[in-house]
This record gives C-alpha cells, sequence and structure tokens, in this order.
C-alpha cells in the first residue's frame, strides 16, 4: 500500500499544484479586473467632479448674471424716479413763482395757445380768481386780441386751456411738463448722474 499510497499523494500534491497554479491564475485574472475597475471608476469619480464643478461654476455665474441684472434694474429704477422727482420739482418751483412772474407765465403761455387773438381761457379755480383778468388783459395786449376769462375752471395745478370753438389748446403745466419729459429727460438724468 504504501506505493498506492505514494501513487495518491502524488496525485494529490499534483492535484494541488495544480488548483494553486488555477488559484494563483485566477487571482491574478482578479487583480488585473480589479485594477481596471479602480482605474474606470476613478475616471467616472473625477468625470463626475469635473461636472459638478462645472454645473456650480455655471449656476454661480448665472446667479451672478441674475444679480448684475437685478442690480441694474434697481439703479435703473432709482434713476427714473429721480429723474420723474426732478420734473415733479420743476412744477413745484413754476407753481411757487412769484405772483408777478406767475401771471407773466400764463399771459405767454395764453400768447402761444391764441395765435389769432381770440378764445377763452380756462384757469384752474385758484388760478382765476388771483390772477385771471391779469392774465387776460397781459394776453390781450400783447396780441392786440379779444381773449375773454372763461367762467368755467380746469382740474390741472397750473397753466391754462385756450378754448376757441371746437379748438382747444392745452398748456396745462402738466401737459407741458410730460412733453418736457419725452425731450429733456436724457438731458436731466446725465445732469444728475453725469
Amino acid at each position: 500500500m504504501k506505493g498506492t499510497e505514494k501513487i495518491i499523494a502524488h496525485i494529490q500534491a499534483d492535484a494541488k499544484a495544480q488548483a494553486d497554479a488555477i488559484l494563483a491564475q485566477a487571482e491574478q485574472q482578479c487583480a488585473g479586473i480589479r485594477e481596471d475597475f479602480d482605474k474606470k471608476a476613478k475616471e467616472a469619480y473625477a468625470e463626475k467632479i469635473r461636472a459638478g464643478v462645472k454645473g456650480c461654476e455655471d449656476l454661480s455665474e448665472s446667479k451672478s448674471r441674475i444679480a448684475q441684472m437685478e442690480s441694474k434694474k434697481s439703479i435703473l429704477a432709482l434713476k427714473q424716479e429721480m429723474v420723474s422727482e426732478a420734473f415733479a420739482r420743476a412744477k413745484d418751483l413754476v407753481l411757487a413763482l412769484p405772483a408777478e412772474k406767475y401771471c407773466a407765465f400764463l399771459a405767454k403761455l395764453a400768447v402761444q395757445s391764441a395765435p389769432d387773438g381770440e378764445g377763452q381761457i380756462v384757469l384752474n379755480a385758484s388760478d382765476r380768481k388771483n390772477y385771471g383778468e391779469a392774465v387776460v388783459k397781459q394776453a390781450n395786449a400783447a396780441l392786440g386780441g379779444k381773449l375773454t376769462l372763461s367762467s368755467e375752471t380746469g382740474d390741472f395745478a397750473g397753466g391754462l386751456i385756450v378754448r376757441n370753438g371746437a379748438v382747444e389748446v392745452n398748456n396745462t403745466l402738466e401737459l407741458l411738463i410730460d412733453l418736457c419729459r419725452g425731450d429733456m429727460a436724457a438731458e436731466v438724468a446725465k445732469i444728475l448722474f453725469g
């Protein structure tokens, strides 16, 4: 039996050697596969990080652009508000003119509104009471005309309207300032924000 045992031992040793070689080869293949997948995983991870960083940068740039646009909108709105305030202040300054200058201003408007010297001058209630007769007198003197003071009053802050039949010339302070605003807003903004 000693010979049989030797043969069996030899077969077992050969089988173990073959099994060890197969295991070593399998381990080597597994290590190669693992190394391949580790490399691919690292590449995929790096790509995800790059994509994430780019996404964050894009989002940050987008938010920054939006914030800049909102800032510019706010500044523009403030500038428009300040220009509007300048025109409102101009109206207040005209209304605060000394009586003699304001009366002359109204008479000049009447002359411009009635070049043929005819029509009715419509003032607001306060201006009619305080300056009506003087405005008509000054305008008629300048025109050699026949302007009269209307018994009606208008609902406007200052200035006047001249009616001649179906024709009505509006030279109210509100309209004059609105017309000036269209022409002068850019110039006023330049002066304010130069």
